[in-house]
């Protein structure tokens, strides 16, 4: 039996082909749930990072706008782009959206903060002060003024 912690990838490969066969008492099946369960959580903290990303874009577009550029739309764009895709993958992240969203939001202000040199209290506390809606923060006209 492969240890996981030594080669992922062979437990891998190892355990699907047990699990082919019907060789469930085989399984490591403690190891199994807790890897399942990691690949969920992967997937919600993969829309956290792309919503942080994108909502520090944002509000830098808002708050800077003598330094609005191309870099910065595309960067919008293409985040929005992988929400989407990620959301259609994953439908049961759809039902955390909101909460996802505000989680994120207390990221990107922080980064938003270091990467503008403004002070952080410039930025909305909550991303429910910032009068956005998901539905605009993932429409690709949407630009903050």
């Amino acid at each position: 039996m492969i240890d996981p912690n030594k080669d992922f990838y062979g437990w891998t490969q190892e355990t699907a082909e047990k699990l082919r066969q019907g060789r469930f008492s085989e399984v490591n099946l403690a190891h199994l749930i807790e890897e399942i369960e990691d690949m969920g959580k992967s997937e919600r903290r993969a829309l956290e990072s792309r919503l942080t990303v994108l909502l520090t874009h944002l509000l830098k577009w808002e708050h800077q706008p003598n330094y609005r550029n191309r870099s910065w739309q595309l960067t919008i764009k293409g985040q929005r782009v992988s929400i989407r895709r990620l959301i259609r993958g994953n439908l049961s992240l759809k039902a955390q959206r909101l909460a996802i969203l505000a989680e994120s939001y207390e990221s990107a202000a922080i980064d938003a903060a270091r990467e503008t040199g403004l002070e952080e209290n410039i930025f909305p506390a909550t991303f429910e002060q910032t009068g956005w809606t998901w539905e605009q923060v993932l429409d690709m006209a949407f630009l903050p003024e």
